[in-house]
């Protein structure tokens, strides 16, 4: 059987970029010739299996705020954000103020992108030595297991950041849908920032003072089906390495779980609702306050699952550490070190996806 690898793009990317990804073949073209074999390298530790038949924490709920209260400043809503991100570090909001109708063309455009012919895709891998683009990211040993999910990853702010060679401008509508959906969605990401600068002790402009205009990348992640889903995972556990992260999930299918006091809780689907994570930049500042968490994919046997996430970054030569109006040498002292945002970025990429690991870099 040959593998259909996803091949990196010819033209190399300037500069030395975010991080690189070994190749590896398409999970979708894996399954067009065998849709019942699970291949060994995805095939997980016993350790790592996720448990699919009945969660014992199903009644475990993630936290969900109310964005229209929040708009309001109403206390109680601002309160329930703040205790979401120190017991959670996730929580759902609804009335976010994203029309249904440009999540549902997002959805429909990733959609049609994913049902491509194979050589048509391709034309969108990733560059060498890049992250953007069609393949697999965090792939750094041939020995490594393997996720069981293909994906996308495209930067879409600021606008001089985009690079169209990994855009499908081909597909009708793509390029259209994503435009929308990103502006509207950092609308809504430059509204959970000001919330956070003022439950970190600053003005609602402090962070944006702080750390200049925010990076904005999205992932596209496809998910087939999988005849053993107790075998392998979507995506391995793993934190974000962005200020907080933005997911557009599948209204009718689970599969996003959460690590919540050492046990792994369903973050069920809120329809037209999105899921807000804190990333590990967040984590950082706030002088470990407010923590990234652990968070994996998992498969099913009966219905393709997409997700898209939205990650909000700073600028890479921003210098991130703790604010000083997160330390306080007698209660509160300093737990991280200084560090340049790409150089933190730079490391993360260059190992796979393996839980806390990557924030453990800069901790003192």
């Amino acid at each position: 059987m040959e593998l259909k690898v996803v091949k990196a793009s010819v033209e190399k990317s300037e500069g030395l970029g975010w991080g690189k990804s070994l190749l590896v073949p398409s999970i979708q073209e894996i399954l067009k010739n065998d849709s019942q074999s699970v291949p060994e390298r995805y095939i997980q530790e016993q350790k790592d299996r996720p448990l699919i038949s009945q969660n014992p924490f199903d009644s475990l709920q993630v936290p969900v705020i109310d964005f229209s209260m929040l708009a309001q400043k109403d206390a109680n809503e601002i309160r329930k954000l703040d205790l979401a991100c120190k017991e959670w570090g996730f929580f759902q909001i609804i009335n976010h103020g994203v029309r249904e109708e440009i999540m549902v063309n997002m959805k429909a455009a990733m959609a049609a992108f994913f049902e491509l012919p194979f050589q048509e895709k391709s034309k969108c891998a990733k560059a060498a030595n890049e992250i953007q683009g069609y393949g697999q990211n965090f792939v750094v040993s041939e020995k490594q297991k393997l996720d069981w999910c293909d994906m996308m990853f495209l930067k879409t702010f600021p606008h001089e950041t985009r690079n169209f060679k990994f855009w499908p401008l081909t597909l009708p509508g793509f390029k259209e849908a994503v435009e929308e959906y990103s502006t509207e969605i950092r609308k809504v990401s430059n509204k959970i920032d000001a919330n956070l600068s003022v439950l970190m002790g600053m003005d609602q402009n402090g962070l944006k003072r702080k750390l200049g205009e925010f990076q904005q990348g999205i992932r596209m992640n496809y998910y087939p089906t999988c005849s053993r889903p107790d075998l392998v995972l979507g995506i391995s556990p793993h934190s974000d390495g962005s200020l907080f992260t933005l997911l557009l999930q599948d209204d009718e299918i689970n599969g996003l779980q959460i690590k919540h006091k050492e046990v792994w809780i369903d973050a069920k689907p809120i329809p037209n609702s999105l899921v807000v994570n804190i990333g590990d930049a967040i984590e950082i500042l706030s002088n470990g306050m407010y923590k990234s968490i652990e968070h994996r994919a998992i498969s099913n046997e009966k219905k393709p699952r997409m997700s898209i996430a939205t990650f909000v970054m700073p600028g890479d030569e921003v210098q991130i550490g703790p604010l000083d109006s997160m330390v306080n040498e007698k209660h509160l002292p300093r737990s991280y070190r200084n560090i340049k945002y790409i150089d933190y970025i730079r490391q993360k990429f260059a190992m796979k996806m393996q839980g806390k690991a990557h924030t453990a870099i800069v901790k003192l």
